[in-house]
């Protein structure tokens, strides 16, 4: 079940890629080669949605669906409902006091 849902989820990604590139930009006529808005009405270029949104929309729908089914079936894996793993940290050994620095012998300061 998971390897098949993998396996659509994977086919939305590619395919919701591939209809974004196709589209046009917001600003594609001449206009908007030159900073202008567009011709196409008063508030900009947007007009109805196209097939190609409609597309981007279903599959962006998709792709979201997938992407929650697939983490509740790993969350299903995990029963713990953690993202932690379950092992425990290693004991750790009570700390030693330090011992002091050990001080420069008379021997050792050089003569001035």
């Amino acid at each position: 079940m998971e390897g098949v849902l993998l396996f659509f989820h994977i086919v939305v990604c590619l395919l919701l890629v591939i209809v974004v590139l196709l589209q046009s930009g917001k600003s594609a006529d001449l206009a908007g080669a030159f900073g202008g808005y567009g011709s196409q009405s008063t508030f900009g270029p947007r007009g109805t949605a196209t097939l190609l949104s409609k597309i981007t929309t279903t599959l962006a729908i998709l792709f979201m669906v997938t992407s929650l089914l697939l983490q509740v079936l790993a969350a299903g894996k995990n029963r713990s409902g953690s993202v932690l793993p379950k092992e425990k940290p290693a004991q750790s050994q009570p700390l030693k006091p330090a011992s002091p620095a050990p001080q420069p012998q008379p021997q050792d300061v050089p003569a001035k």
